[in-house]
């Protein structure tokens, strides 16, 4: 068997094993240029929050002797807020005319946070809390949060402690999302692109494309031999 029947061989079991990666690349490439990424995003759905009302003279925070990472004050639905961050992670929302510390976000305060902001039309149908330890995939931020779901299937995340709407998620974005961990083969995290599935498959199908053109020049050749040094059409 020469070298070019041998790797004909080769290129041709490759193929088949290339086949499937490159037609799950082609297709989640495809869905996910179907639509603008800022369509995607449900860039539109929300409203800037609005600016701190001016001649604002708010009360310090009552801290307490924990250490504090930063403390901000930002708007929410309910009128300016101190955000409190203490060095062990947590953080707390406080009353700026008074300084005292809030009560955590109920279902109903997320909600608020939300419709506050929100530009379509459809109505909230469900708000539930999700966990720091084990956040929804859709999130994949390690924090408490409320998750607020509207009738279309739009899900908006506020953080449950600070009352920030952290993340909004389109029905679309979620499709979106499950084709790119298919594009990178990691359904799971969806965040690993360095992983042995797509690095093995890129090389394999490396592999098989340098066989087809070194198999090109030597079938050009063999065909140029056969047909008395003139390559015909259709040969």
């Amino acid at each position: 068997m020469n070298i070019r029947q041998q790797l004909r061989r080769w290129h041709i079991w490759l193929g088949w094993i290339v086949g499937l990666p490159l037609l799950a690349w082609t297709t989640s490439g495809l869905v996910m240029v179907a639509k603008p990424i800022e369509e995607v995003r449900g860039a539109d759905l929300l409203a800037e929050a609005p600016g701190l009302p001016s001649g604002l003279a708010p009360v310090p925070p009552a801290i307490g002797p924990r250490p504090v990472t930063s403390l901000t004050l930002e708007q929410r639905s309910g009128g300016p807020r101190w955000i409190v961050r203490y060095a062990d992670g947590e953080a707390r929302l406080a009353d700026p005319a008074t300084g005292a510390l809030l009560p955590a976000l109920t279902a109903a305060d997320a909600a608020r946070e939300v419709a506050a902001r929100y530009t379509g039309k459809v109505r909230v149908t469900a708000v539930d809390r999700t966990s720091r330890a084990s956040p929804p995939v859709d999130l994949r931020r390690p924090i408490a949060a409320w998750r607020v779901t509207m009738a279309d299937g739009t899900r908006f995340y506020v953080d449950a402690a600070t009352g920030e709407i952290v993340a909004r998620r389109t029905r679309w974005w979620r499709v979106y999302d499950w084709m790119w961990g298919l594009h990178i083969m990691d359904l799971r995290t969806r965040e690993d692109t360095h992983n042995p599935l797509v690095i093995g498959f890129g090389i394999v199908t490396l592999v098989t494309t340098i066989m087809a053109l070194v198999m090109l020049p030597l079938t050009l050749r063999r065909r140029k031999a056969k047909n008395g040094g003139t390559v015909t059409a259709g040969s």
